[in-house]
């Protein structure tokens, strides 16, 4: 913009302090036309005369409480979100329609997929790799996440390779130094960079494409895929190695975090990380600072149907036309069944997701047949897991037309939860079933009236008891 009548600031805590003072003296008085800075600029002192739109650049990095805070500056004014991968609940509002989605899936020109090497700490490969790369006139990044241990890993690799010149940085260090330092390195001085994940954004060193992720388990999905992004920067091919414990000693997100980034390495793939991201840990809380909150007491589908009420009505607020708001009633079914699309039969993330939500509106067998129908047509015939997760739709629809609460189908047991305010008829129904089924069946009047079913050993099972007790 120089050719422009643009004032353009920087703000972050590497600013000193004099200028500092003067540039929120300009920003307050409308001086300054575009002020870039971290989140500098969420701190008090920060007033703009005008703001008129909000760009987040790396939107990831904020976490929910600074995401509260921005609130009161764009609830009137335009705001742009970039990132390569979208944290759970900003994906989620995208999918609900709440915001607008916009993906760029184009790699730079020349540039490869990062080989991802799962691995444990062995000092040979360590040395193996660190050595290929010095080789070839490049250089190295080891991100371990402690400051404390960071000497104990520099002094550890200076004895595997003598001959490297190693250097540490973290972000507690002071701004001079930490600039001095990471200038010396981009500038060659040194071979191996030994540092926590203040590399992770805004840095652009084509010359190290070798990277060693220490206790990776320990890292979420998009900071591991931030990081991963460091390197691979140019024509060259680039190695991420992510050590860790052996994955069957690894908790079950833990695993399947480090699984995700191994197998999506592809230039553009942050937007599938991110999916598989919102598959493992849920949306969260969409509207306030909590990760969880009510939605884990009405279960994810109501959470998302009462949303898209709530969009559909304000949307019929807007532009005064006539909006079908659903009616719906809504069954909670918990199973340990393996009842789902399986990756290898709906290879893409996004689809796979879009036609989970297809199949949570569904409320007649209608529906469901006519999506079977296209599922066979576009992916071939369905897998154990798929149709297994028909029968558990068949089950909701039979139940919505009970007042059925909750379906449990878990170790051999279905266990039924029936609304308080039961009919006479379905009442009579459900002793006759129980009558029937007298030796599996247990009814009990606790708060609710529940009724469980022992011996239920597959999903075909449990549907055909469901249609028996429907139809006594």
């Amino acid at each position: 913009l120089e050719n422009f009548a643009v004032y353009v600031a920087q703000l972050t805590r590497l600013v000193p302090r004099k200028q500092q003072k003067q540039i929120l003296k300009d920003l307050k008085e409308g001086k300054i036309d575009i002020i870039i800075g971290t989140h500098r600029l969420l701190s008090k002192d920060v007033v703009f005369k005008d703001l008129g739109l909000l760009i987040i650049d790396e939107e990831h990095k904020f976490g929910v409480a600074h995401k509260e805070q921005l609130r009161w500056m764009r609830e009137h004014i335009d705001t742009l979100t970039l990132t390569a991968t979208p944290i759970p609940r900003t994906l989620q509002f995208s999918l609900l329609g709440i915001r607008d989605l916009s993906v760029i899936a184009t790699p730079p020109k020349n540039r490869q997929p990062v080989e991802t090497i799962l691995c444990t700490f062995d000092e040979q490969l360590i040395r193996d790799a660190i050595l290929e790369e010095l080789e070839r006139k490049g250089q190295v990044f080891f991100v371990h996440n402690r400051i404390a241990e960071l000497p104990y890993y520099a002094a550890k690799l200076q004895s595997l390779v003598p001959q490297a010149r190693i250097l540490t940085a973290h972000g507690q260090m002071p701004a001079q130094e930490l600039e001095s330092r990471i200038l010396n390195f981009i500038n060659g001085h040194y071979d191996i960079l030994v540092t926590t994940t203040i590399i992770e954004s805004g840095l652009d060193m084509p010359n190290v494409n070798t990277m060693f992720i220490n206790q990776a388990h320990l890292f979420g999905l998009s900071e591991l895929h931030q990081l991963r992004g460091r390197i691979g920067r140019s024509h060259r091919k680039a190695y991420c190695y992510l050590i860790a414990p052996p994955l069957e000693v690894l908790p079950s997100e833990a695993r399947r975090r480090l699984l995700a980034i191994e197998e999506l390495n592809a230039p553009g793939s942050g937007f599938q990380i991110a999916m598989r991201d919102l598959d493992i840990r849920g949306a969260g809380n969409l509207l306030g600072k909590e990760q969880s909150g009510f939605i884990n007491e009405i279960g994810f589908e109501l959470y998302n149907r009462i949303l898209e009420e709530a969009i559909a009505e304000l949307k019929h607020e807007l532009s005064g036309e006539p909006v079908a708001v659903p009616i719906f009633k809504d069954i909670q079914i918990e199973t340990d069944l393996p009842a789902y699309l399986p990756p290898d039969y709906v290879s893409d993330e996004g689809e796979r997701l879009r036609l989970y939500r297809t199949m949570s509106k569904i409320t007649e067998e209608k529906e469901l047949i006519t999506l079977q129908k296209q599922l066979i047509d576009r992916f071939g015939m369905l897998p154990h897991e798929a149709l297994a997760l028909f029968d558990i739709l068949r089950i909701k629809i039979l139940a919505m037309r009970w007042n059925i609460t909750k379906i449990t189908i878990k170790q051999q047991k279905m266990r039924i939860s029936f609304d308080p305010s039961l009919e006479t008829a379905q009442l009579e129904k459900l002793v006759q079933f129980v009558q029937q089924y007298r030796k599996r069946c247990q009814l009990k009047q606790e708060k609710q009236l529940h009724l469980t079913i022992r011996r239920v050993q597959s999903s075909k099972e449990a549907l055909l008891l469901i249609k028996t007790l429907c139809s006594t």
